[in-house]
């Protein structure tokens, strides 16, 4: 029970800290390039990953651990890749919503044929937590609709953003740090390749203070999402997680003054329903 609980906190955690940094990074983006944030972003989490597992001494996982940790940050990569393509479209209502929804999905599909079916409870859980993130993910420009080629980004997007919370999920437990290392060495390689790419100047890791947060809040609720997985199940940790846009929500508002729209306080009533029934 007090390892479930732990769980269920960790995950949560990893849901604000997560929502956080996408509110950071969002903020970052607003003044620069959304690919120099996202690898000034991805090379600040990886400095202190690196820095934390040498403090700790934490060795690299075994081979398959490695493997999964690698495959992982490939999906996740590729997921931010084809999300940021995907806005670059001008369909951001869209995207954010269907990829947000895929990806929490992809962990509880997995899960549920790889280690069984959760309780009736948690079922009902997981369904609420879906419809809460699209709903909080929605914005009122949303019902204008958007291209084929952006929603297919999108699921892509979703499908990344899943299989990396997957296969950081089979890392398996006693390591924290390397995993991510290696995961997010793959976002660097892949930020970098794209800010080249884009014949933007290679950013300094200083060159822009909120982005230079939001890798490191990514960092943190990526280490948050590793210790929920080590005391719950996948799907338990990778949807209560995947909450992240709640935060990011309420952020905005708090900050920024942006107003909340009808469908996304239903969506934050949902969010905290699902988060009822799953922890019940």
């Amino acid at each position: 029970m007090v390892s479930q609980l732990a769980g269920i906190v960790f995950g949560l955690a990893s849901a604000v800290v997560w929502g956080s940094g996408d509110f950071a990074g969002g903020y970052a983006s607003r003044r620069h390039s959304q690919y120099a944030v996202l690898f000034v972003a991805a090379l600040a989490g990886l400095v202190v990953l690196v820095l934390a597992a040498v403090v700790a001494r934490e060795a690299l996982p075994p081979l398959r651990g490695s493997l999964w940790a690698l495959l992982g940050g490939l999906g996740g990569a590729l997921g931010i890749a084809a999300f940021y393509r995907a806005l670059a479209l001008g369909h951001s209502a869209v995207v954010a919503p269907v990829a947000g929804v895929i990806g929490a999905a992809v962990p509880v599909l997995v899960s549920g044929l790889v280690a069984g079916w959760p309780a009736p409870n948690k079922l009902a859980g997981f369904a609420l937590a879906l419809l809460g993130i699209w709903l909080v993910s929605m914005t009122p420009q949303a019902r204008a609709g958007g291209s084929r080629l952006a929603f297919g980004l999108a699921c892509l997007a979703g499908l990344g953003f899943g299989g990396f919370l997957v296969c950081l999920g089979l890392v398996g437990p006693g390591r924290i740090f390397t995993p991510l290392i290696l995961a997010r060495s793959m976002t660097v390689m892949v930020g970098l390749v794209t800010v080249i790419g884009q014949g933007i100047p290679l950013p300094s890791i200083t060159s822009n203070r909120w982005a230079l947060l939001a890798g490191l809040l990514d960092a943190g609720g990526n280490l948050f999402y590793i210790l929920a997985r080590q005391f719950t199940r996948l799907d338990v940790a990778a949807v209560l997680s995947s909450l992240y846009p709640a935060a990011t929500v309420c952020l905005s508002s708090v900050v920024l003054k942006e107003k909340i729209s009808r469908s996304q306080w239903a969506g934050l009533g949902v969010c905290l329903a699902a988060i009822a029934f799953i922890t019940v």
